[in-house]
């Protein structure tokens, strides 16, 4: 079978288990119920490509695929769109996120083709700001990564955070120095492996002092989002973007408590730097 029809198949199949002769329990689904399984899916995908086994991830990603054509199927029953609307929203989107594949831009690099994504999606979205495209329900960890990201796509690089200071100054100072040695010599996974035992040191000490983790990072998140929003207010008000703002500009954003927080709070310690 061409891949054309063997996913024909698998949309075939969904329409069958929803269809009032067919399976119970996908019968009984909503697309609230699914979220719990596609993110279990998804989560089984990222395991089978750290595993390396060909095998499974081909098995991961049909199971996740099933959930995308199923959510798809109950989306249709509501009148809403079908698989096709999807396949066509996502391959229309793929052209205008490459215009230097589908059009004449060129690009140098990689990092090139991150910051025209970034500034064509704000070109795309009305109203809206740079940090909305981040689901709100992502792990702490992965979206304090994925805020940093874009708000550095478009200008804003977070500068080196202020030092802390009581029982979190403490832990720290007894994280290994050859950290420092081994960033020396772009030693990526001894850097990665005692980045991986501060964080599992600083969660540990979360818990002894009866603290919540991801809840703490999410809080901090949270400003952090505030916080950038605010600088991008102020570009808008200035006429210009916040890739283009002044760096002055920018920091005494950053730094003006609006909405709420403290320029003391962990997200206010620190103001943007150019990179």
């Amino acid at each position: 079978m061409t891949n054309a029809a063997v996913f024909v198949s698998l949309v075939e199949l969904c329409e069958r288990l929803r269809a009032p002769a067919g399976c119970p329990w996908d019968r009984e689904q909503t697309l609230e119920s699914l979220r719990a399984y596609i993110i279990e899916e998804a989560y089984e995908v990222i395991d089978a490509i750290s595993a390396g086994d060909q095998e499974q991830l081909a098995g991961e990603l049909g199971d996740l695929l099933f959930q995308i054509v199923l959510v798809a199927q109950l989306a249709r029953e509501r009148g809403w769109f079908d698989i096709a609307d999807v396949c066509e929203k996502i391959h229309a989107k793929m052209v205008r996120r490459h215009p230097h594949v589908f059009g004449g831009d060129e690009v140098d690099d990689a990092a090139q083709v991150v910051r025209n994504w970034e500034t064509i999606k704000q070109r795309e979205r009305t109203k809206v700001g740079a940090l909305a495209g981040v689901p709100r329900s992502l792990p702490a960890l992965l979206k304090a990564r994925r805020m940093t990201e874009k708000a550095a796509a478009l200008g804003l690089v977070w500068g080196e955070v202020a030092p802390p200071d009581g029982a979190v100054a403490r832990a720290l100072a007894q994280a290994p120095a050859v950290a420092h040695h081994a960033l020396a010599r772009r030693d990526k996974q001894e850097v990665a492996t005692e980045l991986g035992e501060a964080l599992f040191f600083l969660a540990d000490l979360a818990r002894r002092l009866g603290i919540d983790p991801e809840a703490a990072l999410q809080a901090t998140n949270e400003e952090f989002a505030r916080r950038f929003a605010a600088v991008e207010d102020g570009a808008t008000e200035y006429g210009t973007s916040v890739r283009e703002l002044d760096p002055s500009a920018r920091a005494e954003l950053w730094l003006t408590p609006s909405g709420g927080g403290s320029a003391s709070g962990p997200a206010g310690g620190s103001p943007p730097r150019d990179r």
